[in-house]
């Protein structure tokens, strides 16, 4: 908790802030004061607790227009992504417990409505802040409570999301005053891709105009010329006069969506008078924002993208403290990088893919080795896994590099568009398993069960570097003719030489890295080397339990399974994922089709959501940690002893 004191001293307007009840005493000329104490708070805390650093900075004057004019929590605020929104959570009376955030019972890192009634809906994936907040919207108007606002904030990369279109194409269909603020930095994490993008850019250039078209509809409505009755006629007017006078279209007007900007997302007194004068139109509108990630930290705003979650850094100098051993492993995002680059040099009909992370996943590696085989395809996850599927189609072999918990909304796609007609499509599933101080948004703990149940998708995942790499190599082979899933966990490897040969592994077989009686452990994953540490305990007290490590996930090893089943009395599985149909269900329902009495005890993520922490954290308290493990395992071969 940071020191009371301590904030009076140096933060003497935000000390008094513990609620937006509290900022609307102020006056508008004093919220300036307050955006730059809350800039010099954020830096002061992340310095030492990182977070998600230049986008929480570009918002801060967004975040506090909003609380001073609006009547939160009554009226809504939805937050898209969450990124931006750490401003929000020190206004609305967590200034205090600010320094727990993204720690294990602490602040969440995203917005969550278990945390406060301020947190209208849950954040963390990109593009559904529109059709939360339309909902909300509507719903108001339901119930008979009109006068309820409802904002939308959303960034421009979000906006390019699929499921924000779907929202915006709503938004005129249905009777709502839903007011949506695009905050508009021209980044997202890496740079935003597309023609929305490059359009977004250019709306900068028509600000005379729409200037004069709000000054205009404002004098026009005051007098009474003018009323929402006929909103739509000026407005469709309005559209055409632009087009002819601008010789371009806004997307939103043609969406029947008012559009009103764009302005300085920065000047915080502007925006208090824009947000004041737009936000009892009736019907939906649109406040375009242009701002500056990083804004207010020199080192942040010089790159964002570094600064998007940068660490722990020094406050006055801006230098990025790094914590190195003498040696440390490779990220397996890097051996990724690096090994597709190596297959890429080798097979030219290979090509990448990735959804706005080519830096989060090391597709970046790619990028800059085969320009024109490297696609980004911005927020965009369906079209990604879509892309591919015709990519593989006309004789192209796509490596598809997306986050595990992103990839979960190409699901259809995944199903559909590759796997009915078995596409050579490699999926490299970055974050699989527990992710840390991310939290319950972020977890990559579904895809072994959601993929395991596709008929026909190879599911694997490396215990190391050396299997990632064979793994990849393994999947672009002539003869693998189905979509083949490899996932890895975030973070590092285990072996300092990581640059192996690379070797078929061969589909559907593991392996055995241990004998032992009575007892045996079945593994997949990077998980496998916490196994590995027990079992050595476990030998080192005169105790031998086997270890397989399963590789294959689908198909899965049948002839281990066999052997298990006739040579041992109990087994355990670990898998760094949910245990409802991951490994642990696959290995439970052989044995019991095979009618094999042979008992099995699953070690793996429990059914039920887990909250931000460290990995070690999250892993000890859903069982599977070296020293449960190891506890597990001495328990067994105890109790089948006696």
């Amino acid at each position: 908790m940071t020191d009371e004191p301590y904030i009076a001293e140096h933060f003497p307007l935000l000390a008094t802030i513990d609620s937006p009840a509290d900022l609307k005493k102020l006056s508008v000329d004093q919220l300036p004061q307050v955006c730059d104490e809350l800039r010099r708070f954020i830096v002061h805390e992340l310095s030492t607790n990182p977070g998600h650093f230049a986008s929480s900075m570009g918002a801060v004057d967004i975040v506090v227009a909003l609380h001073y004019v609006f009547d939160t929590p009554e009226d809504r605020i939805v937050w898209d992504v969450g990124h931006q929104a750490y401003a929000h959570k020190i206004l609305t009376g967590r200034r205090d417990r600010f320094s727990t955030n993204r720690k294990m019972g602490g602040l969440s890192g995203f917005p969550n409505p278990n945390e406060s009634e301020y947190d209208t809906f849950i954040a963390g994936h990109a593009s559904n802040s529109i059709s939360a907040a339309l909902g909300m919207s509507i719903a108001a108007e339901l119930e008979g409570k009109p006068q309820r606002h409802v904002v939308a904030v959303i960034g421009d990369a979000s906006i390019s999301g699929g499921l924000a279109f779907e929202g915006l194409n709503n938004a005129s269909n249905h009777k709502n005053n839903l007011l949506i603020i695009l905050n508009d930095n021209d980044m997202s994490i890496d740079r935003p891709v597309g023609a929305l993008g490059e359009y977004m850019t250019e709306l900068s250039t028509s600000k005379r105009y729409n200037n004069i078209r709000y000054k205009s509809y404002q004098f026009l409505r005051r007098h009474g010329v003018i009323g929402d009755s006929g909103k739509g006629v000026v407005l469709r007017f309005n559209n055409a006069m632009k087009s002819l006078l601008t010789g371009q279209q806004n997307i939103f007007e043609g969406l029947n969506i008012r559009y009103f900007g764009p302005f300085d997302g920065h000047d915080v007194k502007r925006l208090v008078k824009v947000l004041s004068e737009v936000k009892d139109m009736t019907g939906p509108k649109l406040v375009h924002l242009h701002t500056v990630k990083g804004k207010g930290y020199a080192p942040a705003e010089s790159d964002p993208t570094t600064w998007h979650a940068p660490g722990r850094f020094n406050e006055e100098t801006g230098e990025r403290v790094k914590d190195r051993a003498e040696w440390e492993p490779l990220k397996y995002q890097d051996v990724f990088g690096k090994t597709l680059v190596e297959l890429a040099q080798a097979n030219d009909r290979i090509v990448g893919i990735t959804a706005a992370m080519p830096g989060g996943t090391s597709m970046s590696m790619m990028q800059q080795a085969f320009p024109q085989r490297t696609f980004d395809v911005g927020i965009s996850e369906g079209h990604a896994v879509t892309f591919a599927g015709g990519l593989a189609k006309e004789g192209y072999h796509p490596f598809v590099a997306i986050y595990s918990s992103f990839l979960q909304r190409a699901y259809d796609e995944i199903i559909h568009d590759v796997s009915i007609a078995r596409l050579p499509v490699t999926f490299c599933i970055d974050r699989g398993g527990l992710v840390g101080e991310d939290g319950v948004t972020h977890h990559g703990l579904f895809d072994l069960a959601y993929l395991r149940c596709i008929p026909g998708m190879v599911v694997a995942a490396p215990i190391n570097e050396h299997d990632l790499r064979d793994l990849m190599y393994t999947s672009q082979l002539p003869e693998q003719c189905s979509p083949f899933a490899i996932r890895y966990p975030r973070g590092r490897g285990v072996i300092k030489e990581w640059h192996n040969e690379m070797r078929e592994l061969p589909v559907g077989h593991g392996r055995q890295l241990s004998d032992g009686s009575k007892v045996a452990v079945l593994s997949l994953g990077h998980i496998g080397n916490a196994v590995a540490k027990a079992v050595a305990r476990l030998r080192d007290e005169g105790i031998a339990v086997a270890h397989y490590d399963m590789i294959y996930l689908k198909p899965i090893d049948e002839d281990i399974l066999r052997q298990v089943a006739e040579r041992f009395d109990q087994v355990v599985t670990v898998e760094d994922g949910t245990i409802v149909g991951g490994l642990g269900s696959a290995v439970a329902e052989w044995m019991t089709l095979q009618q094999h009495p042979v008992g099995v005890t699953r070690l793996g993520v429990p059914d039920r959501f887990i909250d931000q922490g460290t990995v070690a954290q999250q892993q000890q308290v859903c069982g599977f940690d070296v020293d449960t493990i190891y506890e597990t395992l001495k328990n067994l071969t105890k109790n089948l002893s006696s």
